[in-house]
């Protein structure tokens, strides 16, 4: 999958200047991770407003509630939307930088992940 081609200062611009009220980080180095569920889990998921996958990040660029130092790794909570590079969950948009890769996995394996 493709994120997007901006550095990071680029990138840090972008954010301030499209989410200046949300909460936002700028992340490389990703996995887009789809779970493995029901379609009962399914339905749940969508009754709050939420998808199945979530984003594990190597590396951390920049965090706006410095949730998280530049370099740590970080997985997001649940998608609600996904616009381009834009992967946004119910508190936070993930601006997903260079490449990454999707995967299909469990919900168990995403458990493991600290």
């Amino acid at each position: 999958m493709s994120g997007s081609g901006m550095g990071d200062d680029e990138a840090l611009a972008y954010a301030k200047q499209y989410f200046p009220d949300r909460n936002y980080c700028l992340v490389r180095d990703w996995r887009w991770l789809d779970l493995e569920v029901t379609e009962r889990q399914r339905l749940q998921l969508a009754q709050t407003g939420r998808q199945p996958a979530l984003i594990y990040a190597h590396t951390v660029i920049y965090d706006s509630e410095r949730r998280w130092d530049v370099g740590d790794f970080v997985r997001t909570s649940l998608l609600h939307q996904h616009e381009g590079f834009h992967f946004k969950t119910l508190n936070s948009v993930y601006l997903l930088l260079g490449p990454g890769t999707r995967i299909q996995t469990s919900s168990d394996v995403v458990a493991s992940i600290f």
